[in-house]
């Protein structure tokens, strides 16, 4: 299996007309995404709390967590993120992936539409 990377953008609900392009790795097995620490500051977004994340190698690692909007495709959502640190990557989490609609097809490596489906009682 590859690495997926996409460029999406990245901006502060309040302020979404101001944002930033970065490449993410696109990361199935991640939650939240993680954006660096210094971009989320310089839109002003703020954290709203902390949460521990357990690592790739085992390890365990509190980080910052706010909210952002996130862009790709002319598809945007607003989603957790966390405040990368020095050594962590960008990474693309499934709650903001499938917030905008996408899903990783992971043997073309590459974006797709969700089904989004609605369910009708009556």
């Amino acid at each position: 299996m590859g690495m997926t990377y996409i460029q999406l953008k990245v901006a502060n609900p309040k302020l979404a007309r101001k944002s930033v392009s970065q490449r993410f790795l696109v990361d199935s097995g991640a939650i939240y995404t993680v954006a660096p620490n210094s971009i989320l500051k310089r839109l002003g977004i703020k954290p709203h709390s902390k949460r521990v994340f357990t690592l790739a190698n085992g390890e365990t690692a509190e980080r910052q967590v706010g909210d952002a909007l996130f862009a790709y495709r002319g598809q945007m959502a607003a989603s957790p993120v966390v405040f990368g640190e020095k050594n962590d990557s960008n990474l693309l989490g499934t709650v903001t992936l499938e917030s905008m609609g996408f899903i990783l097809d992971p043997l073309q490596r590459e974006l797709k539409t969700l089904p989004m489906n609605l369910v009708a009682f009556r």
